[in-house]
């Protein structure tokens, strides 16, 4: 039987609405970046009703949509690391989701690791940005794996999305804006990018991550659409836009000493 109840090293807390998820105290703990993609996600497709998350993790990205999407909708994962993948089997349980909610441990760039015929409307991923080599990896394995190319880049998170994507699907990631790759990696896989949504942290800086929503190229994609989301203003607090987009995650509007609450 499954442990409900957070460990010495966990902690249990707000995901979305009324969903919490189980995360390790010092790996690695679902932030911005999660959440847009997942709005971006279910924006792109809310009639979506098979949902796919590669490279889970926690589950937060997954979950995130899966809330927005309606009772109807139903979403599997996949991911590699047994810690992430066990912290997940509890949220799903904890938030009584296991009928809704498939699990698979295993590579996102094992083709075998869904069934042959495998097919979904939404898929979401949030890929590492670092190539193994470059930067500083972290002592906590959990977390080195979450940002280091360890188990592929986003090239391969575009190949497994295209490899599983039902016609008239959309695939949406988040990854870092500067980077090449991100605009790279679906072109190399025949996927078109029919929106790009960036997301600036601090006002007249540059865009840090971004989203990108990928269509089939033989899907006759719509032309491509762009925005941007200011998280904290000139003066440094958090932005009309951004508490708004945290009221659409089911997050409170209200501040707190200048921060969400």
């Amino acid at each position: 039987m499954l442990d409900l109840q957070p460990g010495e090293h966990e902690s249990l807390d707000s995901l979305i609405g009324d969903w919490n998820i189980f995360q390790l105290r010092r790996g690695h703990r679902f932030s911005t970046d999660d959440l847009v993609c997942a709005w971006r996600a279910s924006s792109a497709s809310p009639q979506g009703r098979r949902l796919l998350d590669i490279g889970s993790g926690i589950g937060s990205v997954g979950l995130s949509t899966l809330f927005r999407m309606g009772a109807e909708a139903t979403l599997e994962t996949i991911e590699a690391q047994e810690v992430s993948y066990d912290l997940a089997r509890r949220t799903v349980a904890l938030n009584g989701l296991s009928d809704r909610v498939t699990l698979h441990h295993g590579d996102l760039r094992d083709a075998t690791v869904l069934r042959p015929d495998a097919r979904f409307d939404v898929i979401t991923g949030s890929p590492p940005y670092i190539p193994e080599g470059k930067g500083v990896m972290s002592p906590i394995p959990q977390r080195a794996g979450a940002r280091m190319e360890l188990r592929g880049s986003v090239y391969d998170y575009c190949a497994a999305a295209r490899r599983w994507l039902a016609p008239g699907g959309l695939f949406t990631f988040v990854m870092t804006a500067q980077d090449p790759r991100t605009e790279d990696a679906p072109v190399q896989h025949d996927l078109v990018v029919v929106e790009r949504w960036d997301y600036v942290f601090a006002a007249k800086r540059v865009p840090h991550i971004t989203t990108l929503v990928c269509a089939r190229a033989e899907d006759d994609p719509p032309p491509r659409r762009s925005g941007s989301l200011v998280i904290r203003g000139m003066d440094g607090q958090w932005t009309d836009d951004y508490l708004a987009f945290r009221q659409q995650m089911g997050s409170p509007r209200t501040l707190v000493e200048g921060k969400p609450a």
